[in-house]
């Protein structure tokens, strides 16, 4: 029966638009976990944040985005990313949108056989206990509104089992250029989403379980006149 055990972890980076998920189906080893454990683990899909971490340690997804002056125009920014404590599995994929994700570069890689881009993937092969994978690429991020406003949307996060969810972590570090300055998020900061505002930028950090989406608003800083 664990043979039939599969695992999906869907992750849209830094999408200007909605986007589809593209999902990676990743063989589980569960022979050290029975049934009954399994299933109590389990959300069925809606968003809770979790308020103390797991007692298991589980995927966290990290990421470093680089807003540049450039960006505003071009809505290019740079975009460092990690993985850590990916499960054990034979062989994965993580799949990037293919209009919002270019000159992807694997920079770490720990207890995975093989690890390799192709096209807008990352294909990894024998993912062992405390894997970390980590890359660079530019990322298409920063979507200018109506208003003059600017919007950075991620997600969904998830980590997903058959038709439940379990538990993850994902971590955001989002750097700012001089004239640009953060302005609301969603959701809003709350027990388990933990905000942190800096004069260059915003941070966020989240254990979670079901589908996380995100939305941080951004506006030029007013000019004073002297």
């Amino acid at each position: 029966m664990h043979g039939f055990f599969k695992l999906i972890l869907f992750l849209v980076f830094f999408a200007a638009a909605a986007v589809r998920a593209a999902p990676s189906a990743q063989e589980l080893d569960w022979f050290d976990r029975d049934d009954d454990q399994i299933f109590k683990s389990i959300n069925e899909g809606k968003l809770v944040f979790l308020t103390k971490p797991p007692k298991e340690i589980v995927h966290h997804h990290h990421n470093t985005l680089i807003i540049l002056p450039e960006t505003l125009q071009t809505g290019w920014g740079k975009l460092a990313q990690c993985h850590e404590h990916l499960d054990t599995f034979p062989s994965a994929q993580i799949v990037y949108n293919a209009d919002r994700v270019r000159n992807i570069e694997i920079t770490v890689k720990k207890n995975i056989e093989l690890a390799w881009v192709q096209g807008s993937t990352i294909q990894l092969k024998n993912v062992g206990k405390n894997a970390r994978l980590c890359m660079t690429a530019e990322s298409h991020v920063l979507t200018r509104l109506d208003d003059g406003t600017y919007l950075i949307r991620s997600g969904p996060f998830m980590r997903k089992f058959l038709d439940g969810y379990f538990p993850m972590r994902v971590s955001m570090v989002i750097k700012l250029p001089p004239g640009l300055e953060f302005v609301s998020i969603s959701p809003p900061e709350q027990p388990g989403f933990h905000v942190m505002r800096r004069p260059n930028g915003i941070d966020f950090d989240t254990w979670f379980e079901g589908r996380l989406r995100t939305e941080i608003r951004l506006q030029s800083k007013p000019v004073h006149s002297p």
